[in-house]
């Protein structure tokens, strides 16, 4: 991927290109162009067929148009009901398109879920509860034996209760202390800012804060006791996947 998105962000030229430095002028592509692609010259993409989603037709389609005016052309197939519709209320749909972006299902307090969150919720839950706590550089502030640091984890195991059970409401309320120790750690009596805002290029081990952001992915960048999403953009991190029988670096 990333050397297609080196072809594709080639320009051309103002006389004839070089044998092999020809720019891409017309890319077949499946839905995945909707995630990251971000290249400045595309200006124009069809569509073939209504996808099923309408965050994923959003995503598509603003893959063009992203520095110059773009145009995108839907084309519709006249045996797909689905089609048929969208072709029939095509303006009312286009006019309102975000009203259309469906919910996503999370399982509540799942242990992906708990391992992706939980350690914001707790956070956020601390620093807004407490004006004592609420200055960048008053992480250092934490009590765990404090009144409100109890009470926002008993708020947090009593909502995974009611959501799904006392099972999941124990397992959070253990990871939960996990993460109160891994705070006390990381505090250790010097100065603790909440993150590394305000810090500039100053980051490094001898500066102590306590979240980093899901966006830092390299982990030789990440100091922090928590790492917690800072937008609902931050899903995932990257991976890499390999097929068997493959050696490493071959597609």
């Amino acid at each position: 991927m990333p050397e297609v998105l080196d072809w594709l962000e080639r320009r051309f030229p103002e006389g004839r290109p070089e044998t092999g430095e020809y720019p891409v002028d017309v890319l077949f592509a499946s839905n995945m162009i909707s995630v990251g692609v971000d290249i400045d010259r595309l200006g124009l993409m069809v569509v073939n067929g209504q996808p099923k989603a309408t965050a994923e037709y959003i995503q598509a389609t603003s893959r063009v148009g992203r520095r110059a005016p773009g145009l995108v052309v839907t084309v519709y197939n006249w045996n797909r009901p689905r089609d048929i519709s969208h072709y029939e209320r095509f303006r009312s749909y286009h006019s309102g398109l975000y009203r259309h972006v469906e919910p996503t299902s999370v399982t509540p307090f799942s242990s992906r879920a708990r391992d992706k969150g939980l350690a914001g919720v707790l956070a956020s839950l601390v620093r807004q509860g407490d004006p004592n706590m609420a200055p960048e550089a008053a992480a250092r502030n934490f009590d765990p034996d404090d009144i409100w640091v109890r009470e926002a984890i008993s708020l947090i195991a009593e909502r995974a209760a009611s959501l799904v059970s006392t099972q999941e409401a124990a397992a959070a309320e253990a990871e939960l202390a996990g993460l109160v120790d891994r705070w006390v750690a990381q505090n250790s009596g010097e100065r603790l800012s909440w993150s590394t805002r305000g810090l500039g290029p100053n980051r490094g081990p001898e500066n102590r804060w306590l979240i980093d952001r899901q966006e830092d992915q390299r982990n030789s960048e990440r100091w922090g006791a928590f790492v917690a999403p800072n937008s609902l953009r931050e899903v995932e991190e990257e991976v890499h996947v390999y097929l068997p029988g493959r050696t490493e670096g071959t597609p």
